[in-house]
């Protein structure tokens, strides 16, 4: 797809420190930093992103870094260049039911069965039972225990409810490494899902010591009449082909970046299909239930740890409800929809739903990488 190479820089662009990685015609992947309206090829520095953000002092080594120009941002899209998902051996790893409405809607999916119809009505009795107080519940507080069990007497009790109110975080692989697709790429759902929808996050880049280093934008693809008839389906609702986006960049932490501006950042969403259906919303981190720096500790520790880092989504508060086609039936995506998503700090990240099995089959590993970066010298 075509995409506006404006919209991929943040609106502080002269300050950013941002790095990525592109895709060169007859070379392979190449990871790089943005400087000025060009792109510097860091391949001298680290040949992985994942060695990139290992570096002691990243930022510094970055701006400090030669380098030959591959071409400019304007470039980016063209048959010679174009934007790959800034992460390549990193686990892509999620957090998942971390905002108030995002476990309302989990546990509505539960209920329902997967069943969209079914979806409308209990949302309303849940709304109407639960008030608006809960949403400032924290997590594995004594008042998140007395809600939960709230809901357990009106029958309402969900694994969804576990997650969201108690002390342990939900933390699920979200697509293996080198699976992640980056801006311009078409976005795959299941021709069979019947119930689908994008998910705008946050993305925290963490080194191998568990080390925030950046952030950047993804979108958490999603199929909820998967996840909502079972669970243990998560893995065919989450990690499916080209079903996770993320990118444009990865803009380094320094003196103007960093994980305040992640809590308190605005993300904007906006889908337009080609049957001129069109859907505006946003979701803000400021209501957030679980401060980012629990998120990593809950993934990294002396339980696990992820040698090549990792890149972890932080949950979403938007969860479409729009109906689309029949009254009741909430939101799904169409093959043709042009899926944005954006944060005036990290850029847009812009991609085309197609189906799973129309988009292109995923064929560069770990192994391929290899063999291009031995290939290079």
């Amino acid at each position: 797809m075509t995409i506006d190479t404006a919209d991929l820089l943040p609106d502080d662009a002269e300050r950013a420190v941002l790095v990525g990685r592109v895709w060169l015609e007859g070379r392979g992947p190449r990871v790089v930093a943005v400087r000025g309206d060009g792109l510097i090829d860091l391949g001298e520095l680290a040949p992985t992103m994942s060695d990139l953000l290992d570096l002691p002092d990243v930022c510094a080594a970055v701006r400090q870094a030669g380098g030959f120009a591959l071409g400019r941002i304007s470039d980016l899209g063209g048959e010679r260049i174009r934007l790959l998902a800034p992460c390549d051996l990193q686990a892509v790893k999620a957090a998942g039911v971390t905002f108030a409405d995002s476990l309302l809607e989990r546990v509505i999916e539960e209920q329902a069965r997967g069943d969209a119809g079914r979806a409308h009505d209990l949302r309303g009795r849940l709304t109407d039972m639960l008030g608006e107080g809960w949403r400032r519940v924290r997590p594995g507080s004594p008042e998140a225990e007395r809600l939960k069990t709230v809901l357990q007497a009106e029958g309402l009790w969900s694994q969804y409810l576990e997650v969201g109110l108690g002390p342990h975080a939900e933390i699920f692989t979200k697509a293996q490494p080198m699976a992640s697709v980056g801006a311009g790429a078409d976005i795959g759902v299941r021709p069979d899902s019947a119930w689908n929808n994008p998910e705008p996050e946050v993305v925290l880049a963490c080194n191998a010591r568990g080390e925030v280093v950046g952030a950047t934008l993804g979108n958490d693809v999603n199929l909820r009449d998967f996840e909502g008839r079972s669970a243990l389906l998560l893995g065919k609702a989450k990690d499916n082909n080209a079903s996770c986006a993320v990118g444009p960049f990865i803009r380094l932490f320094d003196e103007a970046f960093g994980m305040d501006d992640v809590r308190t950042a605005e993300l904007q969403l906006s889908v337009r299909g080609l049957d001129g259906f069109a859907l505006t919303g946003s979701s803000s981190m400021r209501q957030i239930s679980r401060d980012p720096l629990d998120l990593v500790a809950q993934t990294f520790g002396a339980h696990h740890q992820y040698p090549d880092g990792a890149m972890l989504f932080l949950g979403t508060l938007f969860t479409p409800t729009q109906d689309r086609g029949a009254p009741g039936m909430g939101f799904t995506h169409s093959p043709g929809d042009i899926v944005r998503i954006g944060s005036p700090k990290l850029g847009v990240l812009t991609n085309r739903v197609v189906h799973t099995d129309a988009a292109a089959p995923w064929t560069f590993g770990v192994r391929a990488l290899y063999r291009s970066l031995a290939a290079a010298g």
